[in-house]
């Protein structure tokens, strides 16, 4: 079983983030870049899948600039096989990266696509669902377990009543949760020798895609500053302030 695994490039999780002076977007000069959280998840259930012997073959695939390169380097140290670059230097929505993504499926031909759920920049959760649709493959999203048998894989995945589990059969998409599993850390021996697994750069054009987005961004802004919270002294003057200030009883 081939498995791909789509990461992306984004603004460290411990990094404040900063909007533009002009309101055009986020300030990246000078910012800490990482891997999306939810898809070192996907990265580290994929090299679980080959440790266990039911997969063969990891492929790990981001669209952005060159520097994305760093994090497929990072993924190939915790355990990918080798690396897809599909290069690109616009703002891509989720609709193209999900059309990219379905034409390096059927270039590659997984039988098995596992991604995080969402990124932590856009907070969007629709490319593994659009990838699932432009490709016609099952989908299982949100998984917290995922386990394979033969030519299916339950998925077990949390929704607001608590936990469903559903089999997909294969080829099929899966997007994964924070409670999947804890990514493990890459060790040096791997960081070296991630250095000379081979990396492919591809571009839309050679994949035949379109990018063009039906969507503009016209302003970016900070979330406004929360004022300062009040002590009260008893609960009928709590319920007082509710009632006649907040006006929420």
């Amino acid at each position: 079983m081939k498995i791909l695994v789509p990461v992306k490039r984004v603004v460290d999780y411990n990094v404040k983030v900063r909007v533009k002076a002009d309101n055009s977007g986020v300030d990246l000069a000078n910012v800490k870049m990482s891997m999306n959280p939810f898809c070192e998840i996907a990265v580290e259930e994929a090299v679980r899948l080959k440790e266990k012997g039911v997969a063969s073959e990891v492929v790990v695939v981001s669209i952005g600039s060159n520097a994305a390169q760093e994090q497929l380097r990072t993924a190939l140290a915790l355990g990918a096989d080798r690396a897809v670059l599909v290069e690109s230097n616009e703002e891509l929505g989720s609709l193209a990266v999900a059309k990219l993504l379905k034409a390096v499926v059927d270039k590659e031909q997984p039988q098995l696509v596992i991604l995080g759920k969402q990124a932590i920049d856009s907070d969007n959760n629709q490319t593994g669902q659009m990838i699932a649709a432009l490709s016609g493959f099952a989908q299982g999203t949100f998984a917290s377990k995922v386990e394979v048998n033969g030519d299916s894989v339950n998925v077990t995945r949390e929704i607001d009543g608590g936990l469903q589990t559903v089999a997909l059969k294969l080829p099929a998409i899966v997007t994964t949760d924070l409670r999947l599993n804890e990514p493990r850390y890459a060790s040096l021996p791997n960081i070296m020798k991630a250095k000379k697994k081979p990396l492919d750069v591809l571009t839309p054009a050679a994949l035949g895609v379109s990018t063009a987005s039906s969507v503009k961004v016209l302003k970016v802004e900070a979330p406004a500053a929360r004022s300062a919270g009040i002590k009260v002294k008893s609960v009928a003057e709590l319920v007082e302030k509710l009632k006649n200030e907040a006006k929420v009883i």
